[in-house]
C-alpha cells in the first residue's frame, strides 16, 4: 500500500513508519519539524527511516492548504495515517489558538485533500437504467486518526468506554481531539470517507518525547534531583507501551472500515506512586519527591475498555508496565553512551 503518515518524525509516527516499511509498504512521511521538542531528534528519526525501505520525506505545515495539497499530489494515497498534532494538555492551556489551528484546521485540510481526490469506481450494477458510482475500495477514502483518552475529561466511571459521554473536556487539547473525531464523522456521512479514530492512552517507550513523565522521572531520579510529584500519588494513567500502540495502529490501517472510535490502552492503570516505585526499582535509586498540588487540566485517572479494540482490531496489549520501563531505561542508557 501507499500510505501517508503525518507526524512521521515524531515518537509514535516514526515507530509506525518503521513497522510499515518493514512489511514493504510505501510510506510518505509528512512533518513540520517544529520545536515543541528538539527538531534534531525528529530529523534523526527520519534519517533512520530512509535506510529501511521506500520512504519519502515531505516537510510541510498541516495548517497550510498548499502544503497538504502538494503532498497529496495528483492521486493521493491508499490510506492516510494522521498522527500529527500539537500534543500535551498543559501547553494547550497556554496557547489554545495554536492547538485549534494545528489540530482542527490541519485535520480538516487532510480530509479536504482526500475528498477532492476520490475517484469514483464504476459499478457493474445498473439500477433503474442508470450505472451507479461507488466510492468504496478506491484511493483517498480511508484514514486512521490519532485521538486521545483526554477526550474523556473528568469522567469518574471506569473503564472508559467509547460509548461514554464526552461532553466534559478538561483542556483545549481534549476539545481539539474531540472536534476532529466529529469532523471525521461528518466526512464519512457526506463523502463516504472511512475512518478509525484511535484514542491513545498515555503512550511511552524508547524514543518517547523528553517532556513526558516517564522520561523526565528517569532522568531526574538517575541524576539525584527532585522529582515533581503532583497530588497525593493516587492519580493513575493507563500507560501503553509503544510496541502495543504500533500493533493497534497497523491493524487499523489494514482494517479501517465505516466510521469508528476505538480505545488503544494498556488496560492496567498505574498510579503515580506505583510509577515512581517501578522506576526506582529499575534504576536501583530512590527518588527525591517534591510534593506539589494537582495541576489544572490533569484528570484523576484514565483506564481503557478494550472490548471494541479486541473485536475490530484483534488488539490486546502485551507489554507489562514494569517490562516497558526496563526497555525504556535500557534504550535511554544506550542513548547516553552513544
Amino acid at each position: 500500500m501507499r500510505i501517508l503518515v503525518t507526524g512521521a518524525a515524531g515518537f509514535v509516527g516514526s515507530h509506525v513508519c518503521r513497522a510499515l516499511l518493514k512489511r514493504f509498504d510505501e510510506v510518505v512521511g509528512f512533518d513540520d519539524f517544529n520545536d515543541y521538542y528538539s527538531p534534531a531528534i525528529k530529523r534523526a528519526n527520519v534519517e533512520e527511516l530512509k535506510k529501511l525501505g521506500k520512504f519519502t520525506e515531505f516537510e510541510g505545515d498541516l495548517r497550510k492548504t498548499e502544503d497538504v495539497e502538494k503532498v497529496f499530489g495528483d492521486s493521493g494515497f491508499d490510506v492516510v495515517c494522521h498522527l500529527a498534532a500539537r500534543a500535551g494538555v498543559r501547553p494547550s492551556l497556554e496557547n489554545p489558538l495554536l492547538y485549534v489551528d494545528t489540530n482542527v484546521r490541519g485535520t480538516t485540510n487532510i480530509l479536504e485533500a482526500m475528498r477532492k481526490r476520490i475517484v469514483p469506481k464504476k459499478s457493474n450494477t445498473t439500477i433503474k437504467g442508470k450505472t451507479r458510482m461507488l466510492k468504496s475500495g478506491v484511493p483517498n477514502t480511508k484514514i486512521v486518526f490519532a485521538s486521545s483518552s483526554s477526550v474523556y475529561g473528568g469522567n469518574t466511571w471506569v473503564p472508559f468506554s467509547e460509548k461514554d459521554p464526552v461532553e466534559n473536556p478538561w483542556s483545549p487539547y481534549a476539545v481539539t481531539k474531540r472536534a476532529c473525531e466529529l469532523m471525521l464523522a461528518a466526512y464519512h456521512h457526506l463523502y463516504a470517507i472511512e475512518s478509525y479514530a484511535l484514542r491513545f492512552f498515555t503512550v511511552y517507550g524508547p524514543g518517547q518525547r523528553p517532556d513526558l513523565a516517564i522520561a523526565k522521572f528517569v532522568d531526574l531520579i538517575e541524576r539525584g534531583e527532585e522529582v515533581p510529584f503532583y497530588g497525593d500519588g493516587s492519580n493513575g494513567r493507563d500507560y501503553t507501551f509503544i510496541d502495543d500502540i504500533v500493533m493497534g495502529v497497523v491493524a487499523a490501517i489494514d482494517k479501517v472500515k465505516g466510521c469508528e472510535i476505538i480505545n488503544l490502552g494498556g488496560e492496567k492503570p498505574v498510579t503515580l506512586t506505583e510509577m515512581v516505585g517501578v522506576i526506582e526499582a529499575v534504576l536501583g535509586k530512590k527518588a527525591k519527591l517534591k510534593k506539589l498540588p494537582m495541576q489544572p487540566g490533569d484528570v484523576p485517572q484514565t483506564y481503557a475498555d478494550l472490548g471494541k479494540a479486541r473485536k475490530l482490531l484483534g488488539f490486546t496489549p502485551k507489554t507489562p508496565f514494569s517490562e516497558g520501563v526496563k526497555r525504556y531505561v535500557a534504550w535511554w542508557r544506550a542513548q547516553k553512551k552513544a
